[in-house]
């Protein structure tokens, strides 16, 4: 990736900060309900639209994220998660139908917990992070399946904004 691709303009400098602002806004919204977030859907907007320049507004949510609610395991997680779900947007790009954007949110949302596992290995070893993952299970099905439908209701609307907003 040269870093010219990877410079950013004053207008995506504006655009990255509000996108970044308004996931975490909409994500604090959403704290309510367990594990049901708009983050997921965001960020496979963002690398969609975007492509490796979206990852600039997921990040910058990510700060907000840690200067907010302070350091934890679960922002550690965020340094990589986002990352792995953006990667997979970007190599499904040309898909357009809403049943695609939907199951990888969904499959996302549900794979979410066994992502975040290879942090506690560090901190309580494979049995320690087995234990954990299978105890959030439950909230894994609640985020796949808020994730889904989420994806499926929106993830079109908003990816044409966005290309309205960068054509």
């Amino acid at each position: 990736m040269s870093l010219s691709k990877t410079k950013l303009n004053l207008k995506e400098i504006a655009l990255f900060g509000v996108l970044g602002a308004l996931t975490f806004g909409a994500k604090v919204a959403m704290a309510g309900l367990p594990n049901i977030e708009p983050v997921s859907l965001m960020v496979m907007l963002f690398a969609v639209t975007f492509g490796w320049k979206g990852l600039y507004p997921v990040y910058l949510y990510v700060m907000m994220e840690v200067l907010y609610f302070g350091i934890s395991l679960w922002n550690i997680n965020y340094l990589y998660v986002w990352t792995i779900l953006a990667v997979v947007a970007c190599l499904m790009r040309p898909l357009k139908h809403p049943i695609w954007w939907a199951l990888l949110a969904g499959v996302f949302g549900m794979a979410f917990g066994l992502l975040c596992a290879p942090v506690y290995v560090f901190i309580g070893g494979w049995d320690f992070a087995l234990r954990w993952w299978m105890a959030g299970l439950g909230f894994d099905v609640s985020h796949a399946v808020g994730n889904f439908v989420i994806a499926l209701l929106l993830f079109v609307p908003l990816r044409n904004l966005l290309k309205k907003l960068y054509p």
